[in-house]
């Protein structure tokens, strides 16, 4: 999974993006404010009719996990959705040299719009800025540069609404149980998304009293570190009510450990939004209830903003006349209510 600052200045989902109408904009209360001045109806806004050809230049690192192989299959086939667009794909690289080579290819072809995702924000901040600094705007995805010179707008995912959301649906779901016990298998503890979860995930329990979190496991976001620390946990805690895990990947190997013990004796919500969770909760015959999503579809809406920028236009449904600077995912909880409306969305 990917490590970034967490933003939450502006909740703005991945479809709001292209849809809606342009947001009247607020007018004085003299009747007649002057013809001549433009007002925020008349703004021009992105839609999906073709215009100005915008080539966006995509550069992401090596699709190694199943959320990244999505935020790559999002952005491309969001691209191939617009007549006006054209994409410059590199190839995914986790080697920061590399990828700012990559990069800076891009930047002597003079595309219109970057849209990057980097292996790592803080190495590839100086290839950002030099984007900047020649003209080319560049849309962040996810992993956040150190610096906000170097980039025009920054869209990603919201790691402590991740923990949030989840702390809430399981606090909703045993407030009327005395002594509830909950343990949680987190991502990897050096990155700071890990950190920012936990600290989401502890802050929304302190809602609910009658919980407390009695466990703690770090895992890798592999599914051989979920089944072993699940497997760990399993052994350590022989009753506790809920569960919170941060990866629908790592939650594989989680669940494989659940079914080994035999255990049923308490309700699991994952994390990211992977098809395999998807289906779980579907078919509803595990403790896996929900999954709080880490949405891939953020690629798309980077597509989406770059091309605005390539073509000199706003959002519709925002009356602004330019993009937002910051576009943070919501946190969704998708359990079997509403599955069947994000199932297209799960990533492999």
């Amino acid at each position: 999974m990917t490590q970034l600052t967490s933003r939450r200045g502006l909740l703005f989902g991945a479809a709001a993006v292209s849809a809606g109408a342009v947001l009247t904009g607020c007018t004085s209360n003299d009747p007649d404010d002057g013809g001549d001045k433009a007002s925020a109806n008349e703004q021009p806004a992105a839609d999906d009719k073709p215009g100005k050809q915008v080539t966006i230049g995509y550069a992401g690192p090596l699709a190694d996990h199943g959320w990244l192989n999505a935020v790559n299959d999002q952005a491309q086939k969001r691209a191939e959705k617009y007549s006006d667009v054209t994409l410059e794909v590199t190839e995914g690289s986790n080697d920061t040299a590399q990828q700012i080579g990559q990069i800076e290819t891009l930047i002597n072809k003079k595309v219109d719009v970057l849209v990057v995702l980097p292996a790592d924000g803080k190495a590839l901040t100086q290839v950002g800025l030099k984007a900047m600094r020649a003209g080319i705007p560049v849309v962040n995805l996810d992993r956040i540069f150190n610096s906000p010179q170097a980039y025009r707008c920054w869209v990603g995912g919201d790691n402590y609404g991740m923990g949030l959301n989840a702390a809430h649906y399981i606090g909703e779901k045993l407030k009327d149980k005395p002594n509830a016990k909950v343990i949680e298998l987190a991502g990897l503890d050096n990155l700071e998304l890990t950190q920012q979860r936990t600290k989401g995930f502890d802050d929304g329990l302190k809602n609910y009293p009658n919980i407390q979190k009695v466990a703690r496991q770090a895992a890798e976001f592999t599914v051989e570190s979920g089944q072993s620390k699940m497997a760990q946990l399993l052994q350590a805690q022989s009753q506790f009510d809920a569960l919170w895990n941060h990866d629908d990947d790592q939650g594989v190997g989680a669940l494989r450990a659940i079914e080994q013990a035999g255990r049923d004796d308490f309700l699991m919500v994952g994390g990211a939004g992977a098809l395999s969770a998807f289906e779980a909760i579907k078919a509803d015959r595990g403790v896996l209830k929900a999954t709080v999503l880490y949405p891939p579809t953020m690629a798309a809406s980077a597509i989406d903003l770059a091309r605005a920028l390539g073509q000199g236009k706003g959002i519709s449904g925002l009356a602004e006349f330019e993009i937002p600077s910051t576009v943070t995912c919501y946190s969704a909880v998708v359990d079997k209510e509403n599955v069947d409306q994000y199932m297209s969305t799960g990533f492999k």
